[in-house]
């Protein structure tokens, strides 16, 4: 299990160099708030038609290697690009494709991973956790090389270390799992679910709240006049509160069930978004990063264990694209957009005041439903 660890090491590695700071490189060139947010928005807009669409291709042609590598080496190249562009209207382009080859990424490996852990998935966390690691490595590293350079290390630290994840990949088993049914017929056999289809409209409002803290926290904190160097460790403290989650995720989810980790982390995540509102000292957004692990590990297990337990035989991967589509496509694009707007026209303390009123909406919506639907199963009946 050293490659998948490895794999997830170097590309939450690389994320954490490159996402979080380029609002602070929109905002460097001069772009409004209404801009930032528009860009924001277009990656997870296109990674929600782009996931399940890799997987489903993947699944259908059974090319799943084939494709993750040609995902990781364009999504490099474009990087490269990336860091060239200044006008608006090149940018729109570069970050749509940028998007489109990200991501499938994540969705082919944990369905390679989770194929590969076969009657041990509750063991998934323990290798997602590296994935983490490398975060936290990553983020505090490039943040202080930005303080004393310029924000050109963040595109730098994406290329290397996304490089060293494409050599990792190379090696790496890649689940071949064929399609057991067509494409359109097995997307249909997940949406007509009742309970994945409360799932995934739970995750969405989930991945709001979300969004909003991953593109707007670092403007915050630059209003703040946080340094690059803090904003890097808020990442990595973010990070050190997922290491527990992601080790005891088979324990969380044998106690909790999928359902009840889900409302532990909106709740968690409602508190988070209060917190910051109320904070006047860029240092105090440290201790708040501490609810990350609860929040986003907390869900993103959640999801994953419950996509792979409800999947039609051979659609894994379309399940996990389907996913994390929601998480980080949908959901997180209507946050970027929203949140944008509320940034320009409210400010960022009723930004996150707003937000996390919508989210307690949210939570309340899943346990009246929930109730009905999923009958907020047993301990032993739930997903583990």
């Amino acid at each position: 299990m050293f490659l998948p660890k490895a794999i997830y090491f170097f590309y939450y590695g690389a994320a954490a160099s490159l996402f979080p700071f380029l609002v602070i490189y929109y905002e460097s060139l001069g772009l409004s708030g209404y801009q930032i947010g528009f860009l924001a928005g277009i990656m997870p807009l296109i990674a929600l038609f782009s996931a399940p669409l890799w997987g489903g291709l993947a699944d259908a042609s059974q090319k799943h290697k084939r494709l993750l590598l040609l995902a990781i080496f364009t999504s490099i190249v474009i990087t490269f690009a990336l860091s060239n562009a200044s006008a608006f209207l090149w940018l729109i382009p570069l970050v749509v494709l940028l998007a489109f080859f990200i991501a499938p990424i994540m969705p082919i490996v944990d369905n390679s991973v989770m194929d590969l852990l076969a009657d041990h998935k509750d063991q998934y966390g323990k290798l997602r956790l590296w994935g983490a690691i490398g975060w936290g490595v990553s983020a505090p590293v490039v943040g202080w090389l930005i303080e004393r350079s310029d924000l050109s290390w963040a595109f730098y630290g994406y290329m290397v270390l996304m490089s060293a994840g494409l050599l990792v990949a190379w090696k790496l088993t890649v689940s071949q799992a064929g399609i057991g049914s067509k494409l359109w017929g097995g997307l249909q056999s997940l949406l007509s679910n009742p309970s994945w289809s409360l799932f995934l409209l739970t995750v969405f409002v989930f991945g709001i709240g979300s969004s909003v803290i991953q593109n707007f926290l670092f403007l915050y904190m630059n209003d703040l006049e946080a340094s690059k160097t803090l904003m890097g460790l808020s990442l990595m403290f973010a990070t050190l509160s997922e290491l527990p989650v992601l080790y005891f995720s088979d324990r969380l989810l044998s106690r909790f069930g999928a359902t009840g980790m889900v409302i532990l982390s909106m709740s968690f995540l409602v508190l988070r978004l209060l917190a910051y509102s109320f904070i006047r000292n860029p240092l105090m957004v440290l201790p708040i990063q501490l609810l990350h692990g609860p929040t986003y590990s907390a869900m993103w297990v959640s999801g994953v264990s419950y996509a792979a337990k409800n999947a039609p035989h051979g659609m894994g991967a379309t399940a996990q694209g389907l996913f994390s589509g929601v998480l980080l496509g949908l959901s997180a694009a209507v946050g970027a957009f929203i949140g944008g707007f509320l940034f320009e026209n409210i400010g960022p303390v009723a930004m996150f005041r707003v937000t996390g009123f919508l989210v307690l909406m949210g939570i309340a919506l899943f346990l009246l439903v929930g109730n009905r639907i999923m009958g907020l199963e047993s301990p032993a009946s739930r997903i583990n």
